[in-house]
């Protein structure tokens, strides 16, 4: 059952573990590259700051951005900023959400997001947690997928999953946690079915695009007993 205003404070609270994963960080590693091919850690940050003020924008009724291109851009304007500069954007973007999220809300309403996507208000908090935990990992400042809460693991595979459900170019596929604890059905139509087996943070990070299927075993049922297959490949998110 979603919770927006527990999502809040888990979003507040994943805010702040970011930020003190920072002190680790100076203006040079800064500049250096995260795990997001193209983008530097500043650019991370820089995301993180105008998603913030972007889901507000949702919050109030507005365009989410006022167009794809002037949301790259802002992003790159803001990568290059000092580091400080950089922290007091990402406390001060989440404050701003994180006070229009708490205000009395339509939590059933329809928002509407980038790419014509839309969504039930009560789900922006969760998205933001998202965006933070992961984007957390993308700094490559000692935060791991395996460091993400079990829980958070779990709802995002339940998310990522159904995203990816009817997706062209995508087999059937059922994503199997090692042990048989969870599991979810996604892809397409077409194709051979494929069961994905692994640990629920190698699963995540194969489903949100950060791992290739490291850790991860592919096995169709007519070659069950023979060597594992390749691990399907994931449109991008």
């Amino acid at each position: 059952m979603i919770d927006p205003l527990r999502d809040l404070a888990s979003v507040r609270e994943a805010t702040e573990r970011l930020l003190s994963a920072t002190d680790s960080l100076d203006n040079a590693a800064l500049a250096g590259p995260s795990r997001l091919p193209g983008w530097s850690r500043g650019h991370v940050l820089a995301h993180l700051a105008r998603n913030a003020d972007a889901l507000v924008n949702v919050f109030e009724g507005r365009p989410m951005y006022a167009s794809a291109e002037a949301r790259d851009a802002d992003i790159e304007r803001d990568a290059r900023r000092p580091l400080d500069v950089q922290i007091a954007d990402v406390r001060d973007s989440a404050a701003r959400l994180h006070a229009v999220g708490s205000l009395p809300a339509d939590w059933e309403r329809t928002v509407h997001l980038r790419n014509g996507v839309t969504d039930r208000a009560a789900r922006i908090p969760f998205r933001r947690l998202v965006e933070v935990q992961l984007h957390h990992v993308d700094l490559d400042a000692g935060y791991e997928l395996e460091d993400l809460p079990q829980d958070f693991l779990l709802r995002e595979a339940d998310f990522l999953s159904d995203r990816f459900t009817g997706a062209a170019g995508v087999p059937p596929v059922r994503a199997v946690v090692t042990g048989g604890d969870a599991a979810w059905s996604t892809g397409g139509t077409e194709g051979e079915p494929v069961t994905v087996t692994g640990p629920l943070p190698a699963l995540v990070g194969w489903l949100a695009g950060r791992r290739r299927g490291e850790g991860l075993t592919a096995t169709t049922a007519a070659a069950a007993d023979a060597d594992a297959g390749p691990v399907p490949v994931l449109p991008p998110l």
